[in-house]
């Protein structure tokens, strides 16, 4: 597992969020690395919210000097029309962020849906087990609650595969962590949480 280096001049509150590679997005990373590889100067990244994509995407937007489009579903249709072909013109890289890609997103625009057909497309799936641990230790890290292997491989193993679910484990651990002082961040707290959040079949621990 590697990450990607920031720019020395990325502003410092992001930071702390590098972006973990892992198997899960790894052929994303690949393909926005290799801009001169691209057919057209445009890209479609689609994943799940929570995933990282934006934080991607601001970080290749600033490495390659290109535009962002992010939450595309939200976005004016003219808008990304008119930053596609601006994207020819200028032989700068746009990147667009959508939850879905085409058939499932369904731009009216004709000349738009035409446009997006000629783009590339690239996802970041659901996290793996390696970027789940990552993402634990990270997180809580981050709220300054230092976590063990044994504890993050038990509930790794367990937890629902999606970043919504690890972002509400790793919040419920914060919660109990800051409501109980002292509460040992072991497999027995990770037993509770995962028992409130309906995954295990378990009675709470009592602290």
């Amino acid at each position: 597992m590697s990450q990607i280096a920031l720019p020395l001049d990325w502003p410092a509150d992001e930071t702390d969020a590098d972006f973990i590679v892992s198997p899960c997005n790894a052929v994303a990373v690949r393909h926005l690395e290799h801009v001169g590889t691209w057919p057209v100067w445009a890209t479609l990244l689609v994943g799940p919210r929570k995933s990282g994509r934006s934080l991607l995407g601001r970080i290749f937007a600033l490495k390659s000097h290109g535009t962002l489009i992010d939450n595309a579903e939200e976005q004016g249709e003219d808008r990304i029309f008119h930053a596609w072909n601006m994207a020819q013109e200028a032989r700068r890289p746009l990147l667009i962020i959508a939850d879905r890609a085409p058939p499932e997103w369904k731009p009216r625009l004709a000349d738009l849906r035409s446009r997006l057909a000629a783009t590339p497309l690239v996802r970041i799936d659901q996290p793996d087990d390696a970027l789940i641990d990552a993402l634990i230790e990270r997180l809580l890290a981050q709220r300054g609650i230092l976590t063990r292997p044994d504890f993050r491989a038990y509930a790794t193993a367990r937890i629902e595969r999606s970043y919504i679910a690890v972002m509400r484990f790793v919040d419920m651990v914060d919660h109990l962590a800051l409501e109980k002082r002292g509460t040992k961040i072991a497999i027995p707290l990770a037993k509770r949480v995962l028992a409130e959040m309906g995954v295990i079949d378990e009675s709470p621990v009592l602290f």
